[in-house]
């Protein structure tokens, strides 16, 4: 696949199986991360891998952020919580690791991380696998970050879910240029 086909066809995969990229594969993947656009090169970014039976902690670790967020959580919604981490047969966590710089304020320094995040997914996808970046509460959550060893000055980016597509692909709609750009003229 080329390099803009790639581009223009990439596409979330909600529901993936086994397997995923081995860790030949993965090293593939993150020296394309690694070319991230990144202001006095600061790699501000971060990855953790999360695997096998580890997913079961992250959803344990989930479940307990939620009740700390929200008390009154009956024992079927932690569940949910314990369950969302076996979506897919590799969880990728992407942090920031914001440092002080006079040059490269911190919204330079999580935009750099998010394109190394996305560079991640191309690089699965062009590898013939399949991901989806996913957010939520937990990706905001203190107890979730020092749970994951996080330093105080990092930040998650995103949870890339990864895998084999489970499925086909759902179709994308096509999307005018002209919905999102425009030329200025000037003042």
């Amino acid at each position: 696949m080329d390099a803009l086909t790639l581009l223009q066809q990439r596409n979330s995969a909600s529901k993936l199986c086994e397997p995923a990229p081995d860790a030949a594969e993965m090293a593939e993947v993150f020296a394309a991360a690694a070319r991230a656009p990144d202001h006095a090169r600061l790699r501000p970014w971060r990855f953790r891998l999360v695997e096998g039976e580890a997913r079961r902690r992250l959803g344990e670790l989930y479940a307990e952020a939620a009740l700390r967020r929200q008390p009154s959580l009956g024992e079927a919604e932690l569940d949910k919580y314990r369950r969302q981490p076996l979506r897919a047969p590799m969880l990728i966590v992407v942090s920031a690791v914001v440092q002080q710089h006079p040059k490269v304020p911190k919204i330079e320094q999580l935009l750099s991380a998010g394109c190394a995040a996305y560079a991640s997914l191309l690089a699965i996808e062009a590898l013939g696998y399949a991901g989806i970046w996913r957010t939520g509460d937990h990706a905001f959550d203190r107890h979730v970050m020092s749970g994951l060893g996080m330093l105080d000055n990092e930040e998650i980016v995103g949870f890339l879910y990864v895998g084999s597509r489970d499925g086909a692909a759902k179709p994308l709609p096509e999307v005018a240029a002209s919905d999102f750009v425009e030329t200025w003229m000037g003042l």
